[in-house]
């Protein structure tokens, strides 16, 4: 090069590196996109922070939680209490993402069809190929953008679905999601009728605008009204009804998701409890998919002891994006399972479930009555305990142990009553708190034909951390506010209860 080009090159170069400084940043924007039977989807694109003209980056999809509209604001920090990731860490971390109010919410239109692949799915479907259309996208090829998906509740179930059916999504972390709306609404045919109040309650709000007919946005499938007015008048779902439900959501659909996956539970959701994950969990490593599952102190209710360090569950979500969204290898993602137990602690075992050991950790017998006129135990979204019903106090395994995974209960009895079939409630109480471990209690049906018979159940797991002064009792409660009213009135003679613990070292 000669010195009289380089007068030439070195100007060019300068004013090249000045239009890139002055290039403006890519701008927040509000779109719809039209889904395949016609629908209006709602949404708004966020670049991710300091992108500028003609950069690209992966693409996060967050999808809300039931009934709610689409987060706007391209600064949201992440909640502790739902394990949701904000729009603001992601985008400073480098991600678009694109938020949407989904079928039949917020300024969407079309029927509520509770995350089912034949809709929601498909309209997220139309918003991936909305993100291959946008210039700051990157793309793994034309018409197929670089996408994870995140989100809570609601919109943990879309990941798993659209997972399923889209391949163009490269990796999702859904968050107190669900398996089976059947076994986490209708767990043992009992309604759970705290959280279906409120979230029937919340729909309604959810696809109405206030000014708006009703019907001119989105609206219920009749399916959600009958389900509920059918639980709470008589205690039971129509078959009709639970087919509706199960088809509805992950399911069977986990067995096809073949993208790296992080599962988020709350050790306090009463809505969608540690084994809608778990199962989850087992069908992604019997196919073996890069997946690990974490717990935390929330989700779908209130943490009540030591929730651990601030941001763990925001950490974890972005270390896994980085390893397998933006294809960083040298970031690492943990252990294939790590937990909070509830004196705040992160523990961790190669894989779910830890190796354990089965204690024996209460037995005995008694009577149990139940009656419609008896109180419920517990408020509408957490057990608590009770003064009813039987009562075995629970040898505390060796301090320093760690109580992680479903209990089980073993029943020899026999009992009457005005219907043939009583669902009780079974509940490990933490005498030293006096709170009801997990917040949850697992529904028991039992036959009341007279004669003896002998059964065993496998509770709701739980995470607890045995400590000096540790104290814990098995209750089976007639009667639990989470689900339906009691409808029978009888007798129960329990000739034989035997609660044993899955207890791992300290």
């Amino acid at each position: 090069m000669t010195s009289s080009s380089s007068r030439w090159v070195i100007p060019v170069i300068a004013a090249a590196v000045c239009m890139a400084l002055l290039a403006p940043a890519a701008s927040a924007r509000d779109d719809a996109v039209t889904s395949f039977d016609g629908t209006r989807i709602v949404l708004s694109f966020f670049p991710a922070e300091g992108l500028q003209a003609g950069q690209k980056a992966p693409t996060v999809l967050i999808g809300p939680g039931w009934s709610s509209a689409r987060d706007s604001d391209q600064d949201s920090a992440s909640s502790d209490m739902t394990g949701s990731t904000g729009i603001g860490p992601l985008r400073r971390a480098g991600y678009n993402v694109l938020t949407w109010d989904p079928r039949g919410f917020g300024e969407s239109g079309g029927t509520v069809q509770v995350d089912s692949p034949a809709y929601e799915g498909r309209d997220v479907q139309a918003l991936i190929d909305f993100v291959a259309r946008q210039p700051e996208a990157r793309l793994d090829r034309a018409g197929d953008p670089r996408v994870g998906m995140s989100g809570a509740s609601y919109g943990g179930g879309i990941q798993l679905v659209t997972a399923a059916i889209d391949p163009r999504v490269d990796v999702i972390a859904p968050d107190i999601a669900w398996h089976s709306l059947v076994t986490s609404l209708y767990k043992a045919q009992s309604p759970k009728s705290g959280w279906g109040s409120a979230l029937f309650a919340l729909g309604v709000e959810g696809s109405t605008i206030p000014g708006v007919p009703a019907g001119e946005t989105g609206n219920l499938d009749p399916h959600i009204t009958s389900a509920y007015t059918s639980g709470l008048a008589y205690g039971s779902f129509s078959d009709e009804d639970v087919a509706w439900f199960a088809a509805r959501g992950p399911g069977a659909l986990v067995e096809r998701i073949r993208i790296p996956t992080l599962l988020i539970q709350g050790t306090v959701d009463t809505l969608f409890t540690l084994d809608e994950a778990t199962t989850n969990y087992r069908i992604l490593r019997s196919n073996k998919v890069p997946s690990r599952m974490i717990w935390f102190c929330g989700g779908h209710g209130a943490c009540f002891t030591d929730g651990g360090p601030a941001g763990w569950v925001e950490d974890q979500t972005l270390r896994w994006f980085a390893r397998y969204l933006k294809g960083q290898k040298g970031v690492t993602t943990g252990p294939r399972f790590e937990w909070i137990a509830d004196d705040g602690q992160v523990r961790s075992a190669a894989d779910y479930p830890p190796p354990v050991q089965r204690v024996t950790a209460a037995s005995g017998s008694g009577i149990l009555a139940v009656n419609p006129d008896a109180a419920s135990s517990g408020a509408l979204i957490a057990a608590t305990p009770s003064a009813l019903g039987l009562h075995l106090p629970i040898t505390a395994p060796a301090v320093g142990s760690q109580i992680v995974g479903p209990p089980k209960l073993a029943l020899s009895y026999s009992g009457l009553g005005t219907g043939s079939s009583v669902p009780v409630y079974a509940q490990i109480v933490d005498k030293a708190r006096n709170l009801v471990v997990g917040n949850v209690a697992t529904p028991v049906r039992l036959t009341l034909d007279g004669l003896p018979h002998a059964a065993t159940f496998t509770l709701e797991e739980i995470a607890a951390s045995v400590g000096s002064g540790s104290s814990y009792e098995l209750q089976i409660v007639p009667a639990s506010s989470l689900y339906a009213p009691q409808r029978v009135a009888g007798l129960v003679d329990v000739t034989s209860a035997s609660l044993s613990l899955p207890v791992a070292g300290g």
